[in-house]
């Protein structure tokens, strides 16, 4: 039977790609959709493209009412990605999360929802394979190199910071240990906070200019050498593999699981 996949966000542009990895996927259907801007269109009219003329549902609810629903896909906004995945729990259905800007505490309480509900609920900061590396080979670095500091790159039209693949970034590098640094951000003299924000130890600098897509830096340094650990986004493309991927397996899942590291196999693993 295939999974019915219902996909908050669809008219974003994520949403686009993955709308055509489903219809192309015999495992899968795209049984509703969510948009909360374009809701009461129809899906075809709204995208002008070869796809269902599925009507644009406002809440996860009324998706429930015009059919049965498996997996909830959410790549929207982060004010709006918690409510709407938190409500798909409460509805029994497993979620697949590529929406940034949830904060450890926000994951902490999907996962607790997550568990009393019996759904599994997967997150990424980033779906694509050579994002997943890059953590991967970043938390390898991290047992050897007690240095290290983040580095988040993208357009200033981007509404959250750091991007999701940095606070991820910095989520698995945490469960590695804290940086060292010989002069603590704290104590700096002059302006403490030019040297960027701590997320779960790591000092991250987001850079929001025009010209960048989307790349996430992690450098580590000891006396007389440096190691540069990048990931750079071009398009939306990449991530629509890994989330079918994980739509795939989420339903064999529990709780909350987090990085694309643990669906891959990687012997580092983010699970929550």
């Amino acid at each position: 039977m295939s999974i019915r996949i219902c996909l908050s966000g669809a008219t974003g542009h994520v949403g686009r790609e993955l709308i055509g990895g489903i219809l192309k996927n015999p495992d899968m259907e795209l049984a509703a959709c969510l948009g909360f801007s374009s809701a009461g269109r129809r899906l075809d009219s709204v995208l002008r493209m070869d796809c269902p003329g599925l009507p644009i549902h406002a809440s996860v609810a009324q998706a429930l009412e015009a059919g049965e629903i498996d997996v909830l896909i959410d790549y929207t906004t982060p004010d709006a990605v918690y409510r709407t995945v938190t409500e798909g729990i409460s509805n029994g259905l497993h979620c697949v999360i590529g929406t940034s800007g949830l904060t450890n505490g926000e994951y902490t309480r999907i996962h607790e929802l997550a568990n009393n509900k019996c759904v599994g609920v997967f997150a990424a900061g980033n779906f694509s394979l050579t994002a997943a590396l890059m953590m991967h080979f970043a938390q390898l670095a991290a047992q050897f190199v007690p240095h290290w500091e983040l580095f988040d790159f993208a357009p200033d039209t981007k509404i959250d910071a750091p991007s999701g693949t940095t606070r991820e970034l910095a989520y698995l590098l945490g469960q590695i240990g804290r940086p060292v640094s010989q002069v603590p951000p704290e104590n700096v003299h002059g302006r403490p906070d030019s040297r960027g924000a701590k997320i779960n130890g790591s000092q991250v600098h987001s850079i929001r200019v025009p010209g960048y897509y989307s790349s996430s830096e992690a450098v580590f340094g000891l006396p007389g050498e440096r190691l540069s650990i990048r990931h750079d986004s071009i398009s939306y493309a990449p991530y629509v593999e890994g989330t079918l991927l994980a739509v795939q397996r989420v339903s064999a899942m529990q709780g909350l699981v987090r990085g694309m590291g643990k669906l891959l196999g990687f012997e580092a693993e983010a699970s929550k």
